[in-house]
């Protein structure tokens, strides 16, 4: 039984955020094997769908004009990648309120196109743990398949392999880009090894984790490896980072992903509420918000 064509359906797109990011080495075929440890944020894109048989999708919200043709959207993609393997699926009217900035290294395009996934998945009844969704997810876009269902994990491969959901203890945070875009594919092409790296991650230590200082404690031992690629590419990332450093209160300050997003972590949310207030009034010209990162499902 599917959902009334005169029923919409919402679902939330959540920002990820790398917490950490080890980049291993450059495969044979030009993509890179990487480790990341990402939450999500209380904070992202919206996505509506009205079942109608005919696939369509209109963009709002803020950053709508920075978010590409309609056409190329990931929120397309993802609907025919499913379709293709499920020819029988009841597609429909899709509508973006897109809140994220774009190319911004937090997966916003990502999120929406499992956010699209989710909702084909609840207006045609189809079982969560489909190994067609999944095909899908994997089809449209390699961040895809930890966006499908947004808790706490740990990446490792292209981003295909994961492990099971963490419970970590929230974070609250500030998130800032300062207007810039990114390409991924640009950042990567830029990225050499470094000397040293930093030591992987240990799912079974990262579930014993409870306390938020403790977590803290890991995250400091580790790094964004893709920072100084991304910092070539867009110096002005490094102004973001001293900003973000010299705030009352920040534990911890570092690049998301590709960039040019960077957040700092904060032992409460009054005190990132206040950092957040701080920094938008400095710098009125950057996007700057106020989180909790976690499980945002």
């Amino acid at each position: 039984m599917r959902v009334a064509a005169s029923d919409t359906l919402v679902e939330n797109a959540p920002a990820k955020v790398n917490l950490t990011l080890r980049v291993l080495h450059r495969r044979a075929d030009g993509y890179h094997e990487i480790e990341s440890l990402v939450a999500f944020a209380g904070i992202g894109d919206r996505l509506s769908f009205a079942p109608d048989g005919e696939l369509s999708l209109t963009v709002g919200g803020p950053s709508a004009a920075q978010a590409g043709a309609v056409a190329d959207n990931l929120v397309l993609k993802a609907a025919r990648a499913l379709a293709g393997r499920i020819p029988e699926i009841e597609l429909g009217a899709f509508q973006l309120n897109k809140q994220l900035p774009v190319a911004a290294g937090l997966g916003g395009g990502s999120a929406d196109a499992a956010a699209a996934l989710r909702l084909l998945v609840r207006a045609n009844r189809l079982a969560g743990d489909d190994p067609r969704l999944q095909a899908a997810a994997r089809a449209t876009g390699a961040d895809v398949p930890v966006c499908l269902d947004p808790r706490p994990r740990l990446m490792r491969g292209i981003g295909e392999l994961l492990s099971r959901p963490l419970a970590l203890p929230p974070l609250p945070a500030v998130l800032v880009n300062p207007g810039i875009a990114l390409a991924t594919k640009a950042v990567f092409a830029k990225w050499t090894p470094a000397a040293t790296q930093s030591l992987a991650l240990d799912v079974t230590a990262l579930s014993k984790l409870r306390d938020s200082g403790d977590l803290l404690q890991l995250l400091a031992a580790q790094a964004n490896d893709l920072e100084a690629a991304a910092v070539a590419l867009a110096p002005m990332i490094s102004g973001v980072l001293a900003g973000l450093r010299t705030v009352s209160g920040a534990r911890l300050a570092r690049m998301s992903g590709s960039g040019a997003t960077c957040f700092a972590l904060f032992s409460s949310a009054a005190d990132a509420a206040a950092a957040a207030k701080t920094l938008a009034t400095r710098y009125p010209h950057w996007w700057v918000r106020a989180t909790t990162l976690g499980g945002a499902g």
